[in-house]
């Protein structure tokens, strides 16, 4: 198992190293690095790709804007978008020390910017201090195997699972004492903030995440309202649980997508994940969503409890990665 070393403090956000150049990029495209208002852009290049690979979308410019406002992280300095004249096709970003994001668009395949930009990111990844870069993909479709042609490992498999529309929210009930409610003063937002690192931070490889990245990409995100945080308290008050979900897609198909959900590791076995679960899928339906969705990873050993109440797997990924 690879063990992260992190940059030196602050090197992501201040650009503190050179930008390597780009090479290899066919005529006619330009480049620059990513601006904020490239966001619906950077959408629909992921849109497209997702279409092609799973037959569905699942981003949201919503969940773009959210990763690029985090505090820690400098867009301009870490990312390129290539263009073809005032059009966006393809982009790529190096969001954490060992995470990266690249998108090219469909209509773009096949002329080497993968490949340009791959490279880039390797350079630029390195003069970052990282030592391993990954990113996800629909398993078997073109980024998975243009991943595996240049030398990236699977790091672990993951699942997007949903419970279908009309599918029956089951009934979870609180264990006595216990109650939910919405993180809707600062320090609900620290204590669901605190739940949510700890338990992902038992399995997951990474340095913990900060409170203002956090609050940035949950109740900062565009378009949050008190109901997407959700903290679970037990008949002390203390924080045992907590859940992130978020409202997304057209009128008459929105989605409840269930980011992280987590129980405080001494409560576990106590039903309360089935619970938070089940809440954020009838909130989610009480505002309009038709379905409901989360990810998870062969990491977590978590795939059974989504199973448990109705859920479905409707795509696998792999996590691919390479170690510079």
């Amino acid at each position: 198992m690879t063990t992260l070393v992190p940059p030196p403090p602050g090197l992501l956000r201040s650009g503190a190293v050179s930008t390597p150049p780009l090479v290899g990029l066919p005529a006619g495209l330009h480049h620059r690095p990513l601006r904020l208002e490239d966001a619906e852009a950077v959408t629909e290049v992921v849109a497209a790709e997702e279409l092609l690979a799973i037959g569905t979308s699942e981003i949201e410019t919503a969940d773009v804007l959210a990763d690029w406002q985090r505090p820690s992280h400098d867009l301009a300095s870490l990312s390129l978008g290539v263009l073809d004249g005032e059009r966006l096709v393809a982009f790529a970003e190096l969001t954490d020390p060992d995470r990266v994001e690249v998108g090219v668009h469909p209509d773009h395949h096949g002329r080497g910017i993968g490949t340009a930009l791959a490279r880039w990111l390797r350079e630029r990844a390195r003069a970052a201090g990282s030592t391993v870069i990954g990113m996800p993909a629909p398993e078997g479709s073109p980024a998975d195997r243009f991943m595996e042609a240049q030398g990236y490992r699977v790091r672990w498999t993951s699942w997007i699972l949903d419970l279908p529309p009309g599918g029956a929210i089951p009934d979870r009930p609180l264990p006595t004492g216990h109650r939910l409610r919405d993180a809707d003063d600062e320090a609900h937002v620290r204590a669901a903030w605190t739940v949510l690192e700890d338990a992902f931070l038992e399995w997951s490889e990474r340095e913990r995440q900060t409170y203002d990245d956090f609050a940035s990409t949950t109740v900062g995100r565009d378009g949050s309202e008190p109901w997407n945080l959700r903290v679970l308290l037990d008949a002390d008050g203390a924080a045992v649980g907590a859940v992130h979900v978020t409202l997304g897609g057209p009128e008459g198909a929105r989605e409840a997508h269930v980011h992280r959900v987590a129980v405080r590791h001494d409560r576990r076995g106590l039903g309360l994940g089935q619970a938070l679960l089940v809440d954020a899928f009838a909130l989610g339906r009480a505002h309009g969503a038709v379905r409901s969705s989360l990810s998870t990873d062969s990491r977590t050993g978590a795939l059974g409890l989504y199973e448990r109440v109705g859920m479905r797997v409707s795509s696998s990924w792999v996590n691919r990665a390479v170690d510079l």
